[in-house]
């Protein structure tokens, strides 16, 4: 089984596929004229706008459920995993990912936006109708609607789980399989009550849950403010083979930043497009900002807590590619969130493995939700018309199965299961994003031009002849009437 899912990942992830995301994200930010820096403002004041309505959540509920599926274990582990395999320099490399991953975002968001459905009441979307409408290939928006079910609902979860599971161990010494009991009945609560109930409590919990942790990572920061400049020099150096400790590491910083990078902030993964359908707005481009944004929020916030955390304590280990170590201040810790445990217990004795452990429960517990929704709707695109609900709660008790397996599994393959799922999306969704971006940057442009003449921006794809559009068009037509 390892050798299999090592195998794939070899191809998956090999170093050429790495470049194309980095060169992706950075043909987005050129093409868009740098809109993750020229609309920062606008991406703030649009989170709290809009209202949820009978079909659609609001936008700051569409954000809240992006983030409960982006802010997750990798935000914890995936952090302590890439400076222990690429060294202090990978962090650098996971905010280049965030600030490019935040015009992949806004393209793939914008396009779930453009194209999205009226479904037994509900809005949906996402990466499988975007290909079917934008691109007209019913087998490749089948392909990733299968590839999205099967990682959502099977590879991926158990990633989270363990993490819960290992986090609640060492802080708790609760055994593993009722960790389990524990987190499956939790979810089969939330996700039976449906995408309402999974919007309402990611509105409540994410928010609390990030910025208790960045508030942690602030104070420990001010604790070892001494230690600033030769930490943030100790991240950039590293980050270019300019740091002697870690020569020779340059390569496998870029590796393990852009790989955890994209796994956190799922930028390109075509996770964000789903809850981005959901919402309700009067432009695609709005959502397509708000969701820009959710990519800052996870990784130069929530990931650097995790990182300054560690780094500023010096609680972590780096190994070399060939197996060596080249730091070991944490001797016999695997790589994970026995880092950051460490690094909190260090400032304040006794309190670091709790509160991680509660941290790892409440972020990875959210993107387990989240996974679920994600699951769904593709789940929604393959049936179409059809009562799905047999399927539907099938799918329930599927995710729940492999969310209890993820907690007695060990940590390295439910990791590389995790990288197998996110390969598998990203392949897919990167090509379709790629060859649909023209309408995205279209409907950009015409919110650009209505922001100018000082209207609230509203979407008419007809005119700016972006076809398959039907849901705006038909809106276009029920606002005509109304006037």
């Amino acid at each position: 089984m390892e050798e299999i899912v090592t195998f794939l990942n070899g191809i998956l992830w090999s170093t050429p596929v790495i470049y194309i995301v980095l060169i992706v994200g950075l043909v987005f930010t050129f093409v868009s004229k740098f809109l993750q820096i020229r609309h920062v403002k606008e991406m703030i004041v649009l989170m709290f706008q809009g209202k949820s309505s009978d079909a659609g959540v609001s936008s700051f509920q569409a954000l809240s459920i992006a983030l409960s599926g982006r802010v997750g274990t990798g935000n914890i582990a995936g952090v302590a995993t890439a400076i222990a395999f690429g060294g202090p320099g990978a962090v650098f490399w996971m905010w280049f990912m965030a600030f490019i991953g935040a015009s992949t975002a806004f393209i793939e968001s914008t396009l779930a936006q453009i194209y999205k459905v009226k479904h037994d009441g509900q809005y949906r979307g996402g990466p499988a109708y975007y290909i079917e409408k934008g691109i007209g290939s019913k087998w490749f928006a089948f392909l990733f609607a299968g590839a999205a079910i099967i990682s959502m609902a099977i590879l991926m979860p158990g990633v989270q789980s363990n993490s819960i599971a290992a986090g609640m161990k060492n802080a708790f010494n609760l055994p593993t399989y009722i960790t389990g009991i524990l987190v499956v009945l939790l979810l089969g609560f939330i996700i039976f009550g449906g995408v309402k109930r999974i919007a309402n409590v990611a509105q409540v919990v994410v928010p609390i849950m990030a910025l208790g942790y960045i508030l942690l990572s602030i104070i420990i920061v001010v604790l070892n403010i001494q230690e600033l400049p030769s930490v943030f020099a100790l991240i950039f150096k590293s980050a270019f083979n300019l740091e002697a400790t870690f020569g020779g590491m340059m390569g496998m910083a870029i590796a393990w930043g852009v790989k955890r990078g994209i796994y956190s902030n799922e930028a390109g993964q075509g996770t964000g497009p789903h809850p981005s359908a959901a919402a309700e707005v009067s432009h695609p481009v709005k959502q397509g900002l708000v969701q820009a944004f959710s990519v800052y929020i996870d990784t130069l916030l929530v990931c650097s807590a995790t990182a300054f955390m560690i780094l500023f304590t010096g609680m972590y280990n780096t190994e070399s590619p060939n197996g060596t170590m080249i730091v070991n201040n944490v001797e016999g810790v695997e790589p994970g969130p026995g880092f950051t445990q460490a690094a909190i217990d260090s400032i304040i004795p006794g309190f670091g493995s709790g509160f991680v452990a509660i941290a790892l429960f409440l972020f990875a517990f959210t993107t387990i939700m989240a996974y679920y929704y994600i699951a769904e709707t593709n789940l929604t695109y393959l049936l179409r018309n059809k009562n799905n609900r047999l399927f539907s709660d099938l799918l329930k008790l599927v995710i729940m199965a492999t969310t209890f397996y993820g907690t007695v599994k060990t940590a390295s393959l439910a990791w590389a299961l995790g990288d197998v799922g996110l390969g598998l999306m990203v392949w897919l969704n990167m090509i379709a994003i790629v060859i649909l971006a023209k309408p995205a940057i279209i409907a950009l442009k015409d919110y650009e031009k209505q922001k100018k003449q000082g209207l609230d921006p509203v979407f008419n794809p007809e005119p700016l002849g972006i076809k398959n559009a039907d849901f705006w068009i038909k809106q276009d037509k029920k606002n005509d009437k109304a006037v």
